[in-house]
């Protein structure tokens, strides 16, 4: 089943393209985002991995439209959202684009009741005729979730890091989204608690035929949710490929310094395994293909010379 879900999503039509998308922040010397490229499949999950500063959530606010683009294109379904400009387009667009913060306590509002948080897009969208309607919506949210209808009329800080994570997992999922930015969404959560909502953001991709742009530094993590990987270092993506073929044949050198520092539960392994530091040379032209699915950038020195890596 897995197998055969896969292949669907290879040969979906694309929701989202980044086309040489680039964002300079006033007063910025480089560019945060600096030319990346990328498309993402209705049903797939794409996650972007890299060390924090690198221009991860600048390019989900982007493709979100709470930033705009210094250069470069961003179609959503086809359409250059920087055409959708009208309020009722805007609206529909807010619809159907979503995000899951990072922060699961200061993306809720702690004056407001759990229902009232999820309520937000019911009433923003006027999905629900009457208030019976919109109570039976958020029940069915809580539910989908993991949470108890009773848990409506209680506040945030009643809450765990986790439990608030499903509150605003059921919130972005209010307005019943097709494409969901999930903004580094398990990093601040006990490890324990990651691959819960991890295997909860799955079971509801499945149940509702949603599409992810999972944004992560931990790549260990991405690995097991995405479908594809792209890593993204000073801006720039430096590879981009399967999660599985990214994970296990590694083609960039930056990519196999984020794995080498992956922990992993063996004491004796991690006594004698040696992390892979990483010396970035000056940026050699951008991806190049090294497999049919699988790309990545070269490092070039002062000489012209460069380092591709290779698996």
């Amino acid at each position: 089943m897995e197998a055969s879900s896969g292949l669907a999503r290879q040969t979906a039509p694309v929701i989202l393209e980044a086309d040489n998308i680039v964002h300079r922040y006033e007063g910025g010397k480089k560019p945060a985002v600096d030319g990346v490229s990328f498309s993402i499949r209705e049903g797939e999950t794409f996650g972007l991995v890299g060390e924090s500063g690198c221009g991860k959530t600048t390019t989900g606010r982007m493709i979100l439209k709470l930033l705009d683009t210094s250069a470069g294109t961003i179609r959503y379904k086809g359409r250059d959202i920087r055409e959708i400009k009208k309020k009722k387009e805007l609206l529909d667009f807010r619809r159907e684009v979503q995000i899951i913060f990072q922060d699961p306590y200061a993306s809720l509002n702690p004056r407001m009741k759990v229902k009232d948080i999820i309520a937000e897009g019911i009433d923003n969208h006027r999905l629900a005729a009457s208030r019976r309607e919109r109570d039976d919506r958020i029940a069915s949210l809580l539910r989908m979730v993991g949470l108890s209808p009773d848990h409506a009329s209680r506040y945030p800080h009643e809450f765990s890091g986790g439990q608030r994570q499903r509150i605003g997992i059921a919130r972005a999922l209010a307005p019943e989204p097709r494409f969901i930015v999930c903004d580094e969404p398990i990093s601040a959560l006990d490890v324990s608690i990651q691959a819960q909502i991890v295997n909860l953001l799955k079971e509801l991709q499945h149940r509702r035929s949603l599409t992810y742009l999972f944004i992560a530094h931990d790549l260990s993590m991405v690995k097991h949710i995405s479908d594809r990987i792209a890593v993204m270092y000073r801006g720039r993506l430096v590879e981009l490929g399967p999660a599985d073929e990214v994970y296990s044949r590694p083609i960039h050198p930056y990519t196999r310094s984020l794995i080498s520092a992956i922990p992993l539960p063996d004491p004796e392994f991690e006594r004698e395994r040696r992390r892979i530091p990483y010396t970035p040379g000056p940026p050699s032209g951008g991806l190049r293909p090294f497999s049919p699915d699988h790309f990545a950038a070269c490092d070039g020195d002062l000489n012209g010379g460069g380092d591709c890596g290779g698996p």
